[in-house]
């Protein structure tokens, strides 16, 4: 993301000394300063006001801290890889993050090409594409739910306790505080292990079904329910249902 503010921002440079250049360059529309009252005045409010915007682009993109949302208000993929994007300088656990942000944009490809070699085998009024284009967007949910869980763990994570607890040797507490300490973020990092490892379970079904889609030549709208990789997934999204309530 960092890069895509310098390429903003570089755009927004380009695009003023552009203007700049067709405004006051006099081959072209030739305004000259201090020709007149009206161009002089011109030509320094143009200079003026291109130096406020690459200083207000400058502080926006590069210094600006951005909003942070809540958990329960991220709604967009967008959302949910700048929320973890905040995480990534958690030393400890930058494997783990940068895992959930590849596998973010994993989805959005899969969600992508699946989509589209639906669009080129059915009409979307079709029975067929409407109950493939149900179970997608239902695993996408899923999909996004663990990372929802994710977050949820990640925003009460305290990386310099975990390294206490976890890497010194010497405690100033009994034995006992040490160990339920221990067990606590052994749970926390065991958790996200899961959730990603289940995260790439559901790629991993997106891609069965993808091949499962390809391969078909004719079949009737009846026979979706009776594929493999429909029944896997029918039974995915039945069992985290069942765990969530």
């Amino acid at each position: 993301m960092t890069g895509l503010k310098y390429i903003k921002l570089l755009g927004l440079a380009l695009g003023i000394v552009t203007l700049n250049i067709i405004v006051l360059s006099p081959g072209l529309l030739g305004l000259e300063i201090g020709s007149s009252a009206f161009a002089t005045a011109f030509g320094v409010t143009l200079l003026l006001a291109s130096a406020l915007a690459l200083i207000y682009g400058s502080y926006i993109w590069l210094f600006k801290q951005p909003v942070v949302l809540p958990v329960k208000k991220i709604n967009t993929h967008e959302d949910y890889v700048d929320a973890l994007l905040r995480f990534k300088q958690v030393t400890v656990l930058e494997g783990d993050i940068n895992l959930a942000l590849e596998q973010l944009d994993r989805l959005r490809k899969k969600y992508d090409t699946l989509f589209h070699v639906l669009h080129q085998r059915f009409d979307s009024t079709e029975l067929s594409y409407k109950k493939f284009a149900s179970v997608i967007k239902e695993v996408e949910k899923l999909f996004y739910l663990n990372v929802r869980s994710i977050l949820n763990r990640l925003s009460v994570f305290d990386e310099a306790e975990f390294k206490s607890v976890m890497l010194q040797k010497t405690t100033r507490f009994s034995q006992q505080i040490q160990q339920e300490k221990t067990n606590l973020y052994n749970e926390f990092l065991t958790f996200m292990k899961d959730s990603l490892s289940n995260n790439e379970e559901i790629l991993l079904k997106l891609d069965k079904l993808l091949l499962e889609i390809s391969r078909l030549d004719s079949f009737e709208a009846g026979d979706i329910e009776n594929m493999a990789c429909m029944q896997e997934i029918d039974s995915l999204i039945k069992q985290t249902k069942y765990y969530r309530q």
